[in-house]
C-alpha cells in the first residue's frame, strides 16, 4: 500500500546518465585543481554544498575529484514549497571554517533564475576566497537572470519543473535515482 502518490514523471536522466557526467565532471576538476590544491603547500579544495538539494549530486561528485577535499554546507531557500525561485534569499545554516585564502566551489543542484547563486557567490566572495566557481548538475538557461556563469556543469535543460536526485517538489522526492520532469495532471481530463 502506497502511503504517497507520486507525481506524473518523464525521465530526463536516468541513473546510468547522471553517474557517467559525475564522473566526467570530478574528473574535470581534479584537472582543473590538481597543480593549485594537490602540491607540498596545497591546503585542499573547499566545496561548499547548497542544502539541501545539493547533497546527493556532491557526494556522488566528491568521490570522483582526486585531491584533497574539505566539505562545508550552507543552507539557505529561495524556493519554499513553491516551484519557481522567490529571488528572496535566506541563509539557514553557515559555514564552519573560513574560506580566504582557499579554492572554493560551490556545489548546486539546479541554477535556475540564478538569483540564489548570484546571492550566495557575493556573500562567499566577501569572505576572500582565492578562486570561487560554481558546479551545477542541471541550470535552465533561459531563466538565469543573474547571468551566473556555471563552471562545472552537469546537464541544461528547458525551464520545466524537475525533480529526483536531490531536486524536490515540496520536500518529497529527492531521493528517486534519476531526474524527472513533472508532468502536469491530466486525471479526469479527455
Amino acid at each position: 500500500m502506497a502511503f504517497f502518490t507520486q507525481p506524473r514523471l518523464e525521465v530526463l536522466f536516468d541513473k546510468e546518465a547522471i553517474a557517467k557526467r559525475v564522473a566526467a565532471l570530478g574528473k574535470e576538476i581534479t584537472q582543473h585543481y590538481r597543480d593549485d590544491v594537490a602540491g607540498p603547500d596545497g591546503r585542499g579544495l573547499v566545496v561548499v554544498g547548497i542544502l539541501k538539494g545539493s547533497f546527493v549530486f556532491l557526494a556522488d561528485l566528491v568521490r570522483h575529484i582526486d585531491l584533497p577535499v574539505q566539505i562545508e554546507f550552507m543552507g539557505c531557500s529561495s524556493y519554499g514549497d513553491a516551484t519557481e525561485s522567490s529571488g528572496a534569499v535566506q541563509v539557514t545554516q553557515d559555514l564552519t571554517k573560513p574560506v580566504s585564502g582557499r579554492h572554493v566551489i560551490v556545489v548546486e543542484d539546479i541554477v535556475d533564475t540564478g538569483l540564489t547563486m548570484r546571492y550566495l557567490l557575493d556573500n562567499l566572495q566577501s569572505r576572500g576566497p582565492k578562486s570561487l566557481k560554481v558546479a551545477s548538475l542541471l541550470e535552465k538557461p533561459e531563466k538565469n537572470r543573474a547571468n551566473i556563469k556555471v563552471d562545472f556543469l552537469g546537464f541544461s535543460i528547458p525551464d520545466q519543473f524537475v525533480v529526483g536526485y536531490g531536486l524536490d517538489a515540496g520536500g518529497l522526492y529527492r531521493n528517486l535515482p534519476f531526474v524527472g520532469l513533472v508532468l502536469p495532471d491530466t486525471a479526469g481530463q479527455s
